[in-house]
C-alpha cells in the first residue's frame, strides 16, 4: 500500500541542487524532497509520498488526517517504517 501521509516541515536544506526538507510526521521525522512544491516552508504543513512532498496541505487537515492514520493499524509503520507515536 501506498499512502501520502502529512507531515510539518520543520528544516529546508540543499542537497546536491535539490531542495530537501525534514519533515516531521508527529513525532517521526524523515527526508523528502521539495522540488513538487517549491512553495513550502518551515511549518507549512505538505503531504509527502515515496519521499516527495507532492502539495500543501492546511495543519487542521494534516492532524486529521494523522489522527485517522494511527487508527489503521499498521498502515503507517509500512510507510514510515514504524508506527506514529
Amino acid at each position: 500500500m501506498c499512502l501520502g501521509i502529512p507531515g510539518r516541515v520543520v528544516e529546508i536544506h540543499d542537497d546536491a541542487g535539490l531542495r530537501m526538507a525534514t519533515v516531521d510526521f508527529g513525532g517521526i521525522r524523515r527526508e523528502a524532497c521539495l522540488s513538487c512544491t517549491p512553495e513550502a516552508g518551515i511549518g507549512s504543513y505538505v503531504i509527502v509520498h515515496v519521499g516527495f512532498a507532492i502539495t500543501l496541505v492546511d495543519e487542521a487537515e494534516a492532524h486529521r488526517t494523522l489522527d485517522v492514520l494511527r487508527a489503521m493499524s499498521g498502515a503507517v509503520e509500512g510507510e514510515l517504517g514504524e508506527a506514529l507515536p
